[in-house]
């Protein structure tokens, strides 16, 4: 047996644990500090639990606040200006997946050794970085725990800047932050972080002994919570344990990676901006199910975590849990056809032959994807 687990150096989970973030910093010798975030953690208020400290304290801070979903070149540019602009030593990354995303290239970047183009990859980015915090305030990505960050390069596609020098410093776990999630975005981000654990554990490489117990955790709670989460969304301890689900789910697909349904999923986000947790949520039923020779002992062990009781054979059990995932989008109140999100026919090739760049993905699935498998697969999630 060999492998090699990477991690974040520091999980720290406090409920109100925003309003210290200051302090966590100055402890840590920061001096100045930059928040990466978006237009729609500022409208929630969501920084205000966190800014009155670092007045408190005078320690100096900038917003950066322009992160949009699924980031272009041009918004992770910006924010690498920004940044050198203003001196800062200390990046934070305070949203979702995007934010920490942008956040943690622009701590790879600020220092001007390495350029963006250049990174694109597994291990190219060398380092060293800024000090960095990710704050999540979604249950879903958990990009507070992962060696990854996702770029739109152009219409089409979607590329991965994949190192260990991405992992922050200490990810900051508050689950007052989620309290004011939707139930559209708690049910699509839940999915996601579903997805990140269930795709980890079948993986065809990299999959091991621990990525595998973080992953079977990560379904235990995030699906013993979802719904409970979804229709009840002031109920801290069903947002903190879904909160920890998606980080724990995180810790391992940032070891054992994502395939097929993420593969699938990037084009639909990328061309159609559908978000990605819903992206994924689209595809996952259809990619379970055409994976079923290959992985069905691996989803019938995940069933009985996320749907205990499930009888019959492997396969029978497999396809069950198949089922019960692929219209969970649905019972949950979110689009469960890609035509509901604008998606027709006449898309598919197109889709199908953008999926086929998603190599870093594709070399992962426990059932090799074609390029006529990937239309197949996107005809049955219409």
């Amino acid at each position: 047996m060999q492998f090699d687990f990477h991690s974040t150096r520091s999980i720290l989970v406090e409920r109100g644990g925003a309003r210290n973030l200051a302090k966590r910093i100055a402890e840590r010798g920061g001096k100045s500090a930059f928040i990466v975030t978006d237009p729609g953690v500022l409208s929630a208020g969501l920084l205000e639990k966190a800014l009155p400290q670092f007045k408190e304290i005078s320690l100096p801070v900038q917003i950066f606040s322009d992160v949009q979903a699924d980031p272009p070149v041009s918004v992770i540019d910006s924010a690498v200006k920004a940044a050198q602009d203003s001196k800062a030593d200390y990046i934070i990354g305070f949203g979702g997946g995007s934010s920490m995303d942008v956040a943690k290239l622009v701590a790879l970047l600020a220092s001007g050794k390495e350029k963006l183009s250049e990174v694109y990859g597994v291990g190219m980015a060398k380092g060293p970085r800024l000090p960095l915090i990710l704050v999540p305030t979604t249950a879903g990505t958990g990009s507070e725990v992962t060696t990854i960050s996702i770029v739109t390069v152009s219409e089409s596609e979607k590329k991965g800047v994949v190192s260990p020098q991405l992992l922050p410093d200490v990810a900051l776990l508050d689950a007052e932050l989620t309290l004011g999630l939707p139930a559209h975005v708690t049910a699509a981000t839940g999915i996601d972080a579903m997805v990140h654990a269930i795709e980890a554990f079948t993986t065809k490489r990299l999959k091991n002994p621990v990525s595998d117990c973080l992953a079977k955790e990560a379904l235990r709670l995030l699906a013993s919570n979802l719904h409970q989460a979804v229709k009840a969304g002031g109920d801290i301890d069903a947002r903190e344990n879904m909160l920890l689900g998606a980080c724990l789910a995180g810790m391992a697909f940032t070891n054992a990676p994502v395939a097929g349904v993420h593969a699938l999923a990037y084009p639909i986000g990328a061309r159609f901006h559908v978000p990605h947790g819903l992206s994924n949520s689209l595809m996952l039923g259809p990619v379970m199910r055409f994976n079923l020779e290959a992985a069905h002992s691996m989803y019938a062990e995940l069933g009985q975590i996320i749907k205990p009781g499930l009888q019959g054979s492997t396969v029978e059990q497999a396809t069950q849990l198949a089922n019960y995932l692929g219209g969970l989008a649905g019972a949950l109140g979110l689009p469960q056809r890609l035509v509901e999100v604008g998606i027709t026919a006449e898309d598919v090739d197109q889709l199908a032959t953008d999926a086929m760049l998603q190599t870093r993905l594709l070399q992962n699935s426990p059932r090799e994807i074609t390029l006529n498998d990937a239309a197949q697969l996107y005809r049955e999630a219409l």
